[in-house]
């Protein structure tokens, strides 16, 4: 197996890391040849170093000062080889544009078109055109009878959330966020917008409107739709946790809340593309968590379209608005209903979305009171760690740091302080990685790759707080690590790479298992090595006790708790991947670096 390293190359400026996997416990010399095969660098690997994770004996090869630029370099070291690769600009020009496509091709209630989305075989008529449902109702699988509610809702919109056709609140608020976040940190640092009018492929594309939002907005859309109608009572179980038989269920008034989500009442088939789908669609109970991420978000909404189309910041700060009332009124609603057919994503502590929501909504209005509860919250002074959809308080901090003026200057200053003692605890584990990513333990857990671009993220932050050049580096094993430089030498990233991934757990892009269904289109990230639930599919389950962590992977449209692919997973691929493609802003970070200080 040839030398791991990005598949896609390097940048002339960036720093340049390679794996050799070899047993030998001293250092072993490398070489670097141009395409003529002339030595252009060479030098010593570093000591071997004994992986856990990947159950290898490895060694660190680091040419970053390899000043040359051109394609056709290769890399040779302890009688292994890479593949030709490239040391030039602009490698990362295209790619933030296809993960966001990725979206547009993950929209519900509206045809894709082959001209957006990249040719015919992505083309497909609309699914769930309108997307409306009742509340369920009936008994549950533990024997609990749920009443339904009085109404239906049209949730049309919004994208479908991974590999099946359901749309869920709570994991549809950290994605649209994060790409609303991205836009945010451009706005607040003087960045030039990273998606402007007319640069992605978009349907709404030339309107005025900078295309990031366009796509937001789709997502936002569905999550207001979502809202509970004012003056609606519902009866729901108060404070359970857990589906159990003997649910007893109160009459509460649920004006304001969110529903969990919009799904099928039964699993369908794999595949089965959106269209296709007959199965009857579902409304979820309100759930607080749902809830909170609808305040949260349009919250966000609200400042950012102020003074782009203020009809609609308008509307999204009163949904805000209301759906805090409502989660404060109703603060322990659990999604807890035992239907099958989509994913539960339930949560046991909603504290950390309350400080989220608390921190948008403060961000938004400047109001005492919105103030005053994340200054409450045990979240305002806690050590930052890389968000997920169960975990949002760092969503939060990130919105106050990017403020320009609503915390005082020294609990801005501490706020990004803490952002930066998280990416230097995520630095130092990376010391303690064989293949030099910011994680050092040997638990890869369901979407083990967006733990490690939430870490990039925090990272890209410190980045830009600092102006240090290490921050910007450990962004770079990230974006590596994805694209090949691995035990298993694969890209997790479709399209990209010499053995990308080609085969996700997903009902449309399916070609393995119909070959009139397309593959997965490019920008598409795998939810990658899980070592910590590998018996939740007949792939994993073959794999158990058989492969070190980072090794627990496959690329087969089976197996959904390795490569399934999520909307959640693929927004901070769009950050971070945005984020490496702009050139490092020297004066700028100088001026943050006062700042911080």
């Amino acid at each position: 197996m040839p030398i791991r390293m990005s598949q896609i190359g390097f940048l002339p400026g960036g720093p340049k890391r390679a794996i050799l996997p070899d047993p030998a416990p001293a250092p072993i010399p490398w070489r670097l040849l141009d395409r003529a095969g002339a030595p252009v660098a060479s030098g010593m690997s570093g000591p071997a170093i004994d992986d856990a994770a990947s159950g290898e004996t490895v060694h660190v090869i680091d040419f970053s000062t390899a000043s040359a630029t051109g394609d056709g370099f290769v890399l040779e070291a302890g009688g292994a080889r890479s593949r030709p690769f490239a040391i030039a600009p602009n490698l990362f020009g295209r790619l933030p544009f296809d993960a966001l496509n990725i979206f547009y091709q993950s929209r519900a209630s509206t045809p894709i078109e082959a001209r957006y989305a990249g040719g015919d075989a992505w083309a497909r008529p609309a699914g769930h055109a309108p997307d409306r449902a009742a509340c369920i109702s009936g008994r549950d699988a533990d024997g609990n009878v749920w009443g339904g509610c009085p109404y239906t809702l049209d949730a049309s919109r919004g994208w479908y959330d991974a590999g099946d056709h359901g749309k869920y609140l709570v994991n549809g608020g950290i994605a649209v966020w994060t790409l609303l976040n991205l836009w945010e940190r451009a706005h607040s640092l003087g960045r030039p917008a990273p998606f402007p009018d007319g640069s992605a492929r978009l349907p709404e594309a030339g309107n005025g409107v900078d295309d990031l939002l366009d796509e937001a907005r789709w997502e936002v859309e569905f999550m207001l739709a979502m809202q509970v109608p004012a003056g609606t009572h519902l009866r729901l179980p108060v404070g359970e946790t857990r589906s159990r038989p003997g649910l007893r269920f109160t009459e509460i008034d649920a004006s304001g809340m969110a529903h969990h989500k919009i799904a099928d009442a039964r699993w369908t088939a794999l595949p089965t593309p959106p269209q296709d789908d007959r199965e009857t669609r579902l409304l979820y109970p309100p759930s607080t968590g749902a809830t909170l991420n609808l305040a949260a978000v349009a919250a966000q909404c609200a400042r950012i379209w102020r003074t782009i189309d203020a009809a609609f910041s308008a509307r999204c700060l009163d949904a805000a608005r209301r759906a805090y009332a409502a989660a404060k009124r109703n603060p322990e609603i659990h999604s807890i209903a035992a239907f099958t057919g989509s994913g539960g994503y339930g949560d046991d502590d909603f504290s950390d979305e309350f400080f989220w929501a608390a921190a948008e909504l403060y961000a938004t209005t400047g109001e005492p009171s919105y103030g005053e509860d994340l200054r409450a919250s045990r979240w305002f002074a806690a050590p930052i760690a890389e968000p997920e959809w169960r975990h949002t308080a760092t969503l939060g901090a990130m919105t106050l740091a990017l403020a320009p003026d609503r915390l005082p200057p020294p609990d801005r200053a501490a706020l990004r302080g803490r952002i930066v003692a998280a990416a230097d605890r995520f630095l130092g584990e990376q010391q303690q990685s064989g293949y030099r990513i910011p994680f050092a333990g040997t638990d890869y857990v369901w979407g083990s790759n967006a733990v490690l671009l939430n870490r990039a993220m925090l990272m890209a932050l410190a980045d830009d707080f600092t102006g240090e050049a290490r921050y910007r580096a450990g962004v770079f094993d990230v974006m590596d690590y994805l694209l090949g430089r691995n035990p298993l030498d694969r890209s997790f990233i479709s399209g990209y790479g010499a053995r990308p991934m080609a085969n996700p757990h997903h009902r449309f892009w399916a070609h393995s298992l119909d070959p009139r269904l397309p593959p997965p289109p490019p920008g598409l990230v795998s939810g990658g090595p899980n070592s910590v639930s590998l018996r939740a599919d007949a792939v994993g389950a073959a794999l158990a006790g058989h492969c070190a962590p980072q090794m627990c992977w496959r690329d087969d449209i089976r197996a959904f708790s390795m490569n399934e692919v999520a909307i959640n997973w693929n927004a901070p691929l769009v950050w971070v991947s945005t984020w490496l493609a702009e050139p490092p802003p020297t004066p700028l970070a100088s001026r943050a670096r006062q700042r911080i200080r």
